[in-house]
């Protein structure tokens, strides 16, 4: 089997203030698994969109086999047989077209299908992909439409649609980050199955690490735009010394629980259901400096809970109660007004406005404490921006730093920075952690546990069990859109927060422990 090596020798590129690769001397070769990792604005997922065509004003070289070859947009890239998977996987799919018409679409694009479609050809070629997957029509139909799909099915067409296109290099960014456990084992069994009978390489990028551990033959660590080694996975290899290389520093693994001051009740729910019957008759509280945790596997209904709470669902019955008070919150404003903040799973989507400077962003939500009459003083905004640039640790050039330009982790502190400035008593998180490298998280759980020592309210709804255990005071567990149990954080396990997740009750081999009286 002829192996077909690619690389990059000196490989730079620039965005405005910021050197996002220098001299960057990576390769690959097909028919290997290989983790690209590294901390948030490493530089990972710029070089993989330089392979993949999306970063075009590179400087340095691609080669293949030893050829040099122009990669300055995506097209270039397919006809090398270089594809990438985003994490935003529905924006390389049209949702209303079949799953057989997105298999097929770089052949009608790129012209090599002719003018007219031969339709029975078409659906017989996107079975034909997902077969050589070991997909089902059970599992996915190639009729479907993509809109009807989940986002794991999604990728896999994704994968289908690489492989019709004669891929030799998969890139797959951050693919289980939307996934639930089963559902990453079956993307899991795809990536096998492609490397044993495939001449494919395929490059995975990943915050968890246990998963490279599992999954990859190599991996190659990135920091600060330069690349600093690569090695073998083998059965001595640590997910700890992999993140001292990402971090340049010796890694402290756990994150131990600060000591809050917990006082009354601050928020009550009673019986709240709504999100298009996907929250049922939720009941919980949250004291005052307290920490509660919302724990569940994808699906679980943790989402729906919170965007109910802050009015982005509507919600069917219930109430809820802030300081004995009763809340009317039919949309995002009223929750604001009634000092609630929302940091949502979807920060480019819903958390930050990715076109507006890093300024801007950290003085959005409470635009009113920063006008002279009826004008913006910016002066304010400015020395508002600098003071949380400076205290959340936001790594950019500059507060006018476009915040798309800026790295996952750093958008996250962005997304909490805001209602920082905006003063609220209860703060909800929802996966805040999600594509967020190791250092950022230990950051961001330090915030959180700075915003309950404040003497605030934090809801942190996160299917991250180990996360839940380190940060929380309680924790609620979800199952089908329902609480389970509620558990005292000290007193628990990840077994029995399992046990829950799945469906399980108390009377199934573990016991309750709840969290006492209020």
């Amino acid at each position: 089997m002829n192996r077909i090596k690619l690389e990059t020798r000196q490989v730079s590129i620039e965005f405005p203030g910021v050197k996002a690769l220098e001299d960057i001397n990576f390769s690959v070769t097909t028919g290997e698994i290989r983790a690209v990792v590294g901390a948030n604005g490493a530089g990972k997922s710029t070089l993989m969109k330089v392979l993949a065509g999306a970063n075009p004003t590179y400087t340095g070289e691609v080669l293949l086999n030893g050829e040099k070859v122009e990669v300055r947009t995506p097209v270039d890239a397919k006809k090398l047989g270089i594809q990438i998977v985003y994490q935003e996987v529905d924006t390389a799919l049209y949702p209303t077209l079949s799953v057989a018409e997105n298999i097929v679409q770089n052949d009608m694009l790129m012209g090599t299908s002719g003018y007219i479609v031969n339709w029975r050809k078409v659906y017989q070629q996107g079975r034909a992909a997902l077969d050589k997957l070991h997909i089902s029509r059970e599992q996915i139909d190639e009729h479907a439409l993509v809109q009807t799909l989940s986002l794991a099915q999604k990728q896999m067409v994704l994968i289908a649609k690489a492989l019709q296109a004669k891929c030799s290099f998969l890139i797959l960014d951050e693919p289980t980050a939307p996934l639930s456990n089963t559902e990453t084992n079956e993307l899991f069994r795809v990536v096998r199955h492609l490397h044993e009978t495939e001449n494919i390489a395929i490059l995975f990028i990943s915050h968890r690490l246990y998963e490279i551990l599992e999954i990859c033959e190599n991996y190659t660590v990135m920091r600060n735009g330069k690349l600093i080694g690569s090695a073998p996975v083998n059965a001595s290899t640590t997910t700890k010394e992999i993140v001292e290389q990402m971090l340049g520093r010796k890694f402290e693994e756990n994150f131990p629980k600060e000591k809050c001051s917990i006082g009354d009740t601050l928020f009550e729910v009673e019986h709240l259901s709504g999100a298009d019957g996907k929250v049922k008759d939720v009941s919980f509280y949250v004291k005052s400096g307290e920490i509660v945790g919302i724990a569940g596997l994808v699906g679980a209904g943790k989402s729906e809970l919170c965007k109910t709470l802050f009015g982005a669902y509507k919600k069917t019955q219930g109430k809820t109660m802030m300081k004995g008070k009763e809340l009317k919150i039919s949309n995002p404003s009223d929750a604001v007004r009634q000092r609630m903040a929302l940091v949502p799973e979807e920060r480019r989507k819903e958390g930050v406005l990715v076109n507006e400077n890093v300024s801007f962003n950290l003085s959005a939500n409470c635009l009113s404490k920063f006008c002279t009459a009826s004008f913006i003083n910016n002066k304010l905004v400015n020395e508002n921006a600098k003071t949380y640039v400076a205290n959340l640790g936001i790594s950019t050039p500059s507060i006018k730093q476009m915040v798309r330009n800026l790295s996952g982790g750093n958008q996250q502190k962005v997304a909490v920075g805001k209602w920082l400035a905006a003063d609220c008593d209860l703060y909800i998180f929802d996966e805040p952690t999600k594509g967020v490298d190791v250092g950022a998280k230990q950051d961001i759980f330090h915030l959180i546990n700075e915003i309950a020592k404040q003497g605030n309210g934090v809801i942190y709804a996160s299917c991250e069990n180990s996360e839940l255990l380190s940060l929380t005071d309680r924790m609620y567990v979800m199952y089908n859109g329902a609480v389970m149990a509620e558990l005292k954080t000290a007193n628990t396990t990840e077994d029995e927060i399992m046990n829950y997740s799945v469906g399980g009750r108390a009377d199934e081999g573990l016991n309750a422990k709840t969290g006492g009286t209020r």
